[in-house]
C-alpha cells in the first residue's frame, strides 16, 4: 500500500561472512552488479540497499534478502524525518543518579542514568548556496584614450555563486522505549554545567559526551556517524548524508538495540 509522502528505507544488517557467494546473491536480489552490491557489505552494516514508495515492496524485497542470509531493517523515512517520537534538548543538568532534560517548549523528562543503554554521536553537515552581486572596477582603455592618458577604470557588476558548509556535533541518547533523545551543539544552552561549564560550544559538547559516558559505564557506544563517509556507508548512494543524519542514527540505533527485522 503506497501512503501519501512515505518512504520505506531498506537496510541488510548483519551476516555471517563476506563471501563471492553471498555478494552475488545479494546483488542478485538487488538488480545490481557484484561490484555495486560489495560496497554494501563493509564491516557488518547496517546498510541501506533500496527504498520504496510502496511498504508492501519493501517487506517483501526483506522477505528475499531474509532467505540469503541477511537480517533486515525497514524504516519509515517520511517519520524520521519529521522528527517523530524526538525529544530536542534545549537544556539540561547531570544530577547525582539522573540526567535532566527539558525541551524548548518547557517540557521536562528525568532518565536515571542506569536506563541509558545507547550513545550514538554524529556530525550534521548542512550545506548552503547564494547568490551575490560583485562589483569590481577594471581599466578602461576607452575612458584612458578620452582622458589624455589618465588611466581610468569602469564599475563592472557580475553575479557569484557562493556556497559553505556549516557542521556541528549531534548526540542521540537512548533509553528503553523513550523517546530518542537528541542534543544539538548548536542548539542548546550549557549551563547545567554550572562552575564546569567551558568556553565555547565546542568543548562544552565534548564534555557532555565524556560525562554522560562516565555516568552510563554500561551504555553502548558507536561513533560511525562522526564523519561522511561512515554516514555514506550506512546510507547508501542514493540517501545524502546532509538530510539524512536522523534516518542514519535511527537504522544505526535499531542495528544495535534489536535482533528482529523490523517494520514501521
Amino acid at each position: 500500500m503506497v501512503t501519501e509522502g512515505s518512504m520505506h528505507v531498506v537496510a541488510i544488517n548483519r551476516w555471517k561472512e563476506v563471501s563471492p557467494e553471498l555478494i552475488q546473491a545479494l546483488a542478485a536480489v538487488l538488480g545490481i552488479t557484484a561490484f555495486e552490491a560489495r560496497p554494501r557489505m563493509i564491516g557488518t552494516g547496517p546498510a541501506v540497499v533500496a527504498s520504496f514508495a510502496d511498504k508492501e515492496m519493501a517487506l517483501a524485497l526483506a522477505k528475499k534478502l531474509d532467505q540469503i542470509g541477511f537480517a533486515t531493517l525497514i524504516v519509515d523515512a517520511v517519520a524520521i524525518r519529521a522528527r517523530a517520537g524526538q525529544f530536542v534538548v534545549r537544556r539540561f543538568q547531570c544530577n547525582k543518579w539522573s540526567l535532566l532534560v527539558e525541551a524548548s517548549s518547557g517540557q521536562q523528562e528525568e532518565i536515571p542514568y542506569e536506563e541509558i543503554d545507547l550513545f550514538l554521536p554524529g556530525t550534521s553537515i548542512v550545506g548552503t548556496s547564494e547568490t551575490r552581486t560583485v562589483t569590481e572596477r577594471t581599466f578602461s582603455i576607452g575612458k584612458t584614450l578620452l582622458s589624455g592618458g589618465i588611466p581610468m577604470t569602469s564599475k563592472v557588476e557580475h553575479q557569484e555563486d557562493i556556497t559553505a558548509e556549516e557542521r556541528g556535533k549531534v548526540l542521540y541518547l537512548y533509553s528503553g522505549k523513550r523517546p530518542t533523545i537528541v542534543f544539538s551543539q548548536n542548539g542548546m544552552t550549557y549551563d547545567g554545567f554550572g562552575a564546569a561549564m567551558k568556553l565555547s560550544r565546542e568543548l562544552n559538547f565534548a564534555h557532555l559526551i565524556n560525562e554522560l559516558r562516565r555516568l552510563c559505564p554500561g551504555a553502548g557506544y558507536d561513533d560511525r556517524l562522526l564523519n561522511r563517509a561512515g554516514q555514506a556507508r550506512l546510507l547508501g548512494p542514493t540517501l545524502p548524508p546532509e538530510t539524512n543524519l536522523d534516518l542514519a542514527a535511527e537504522i544505526l540505533a535499531r542495528s544495535h538495540r534489536h535482533g528482529e527485522t523490523e517494520a514501521t
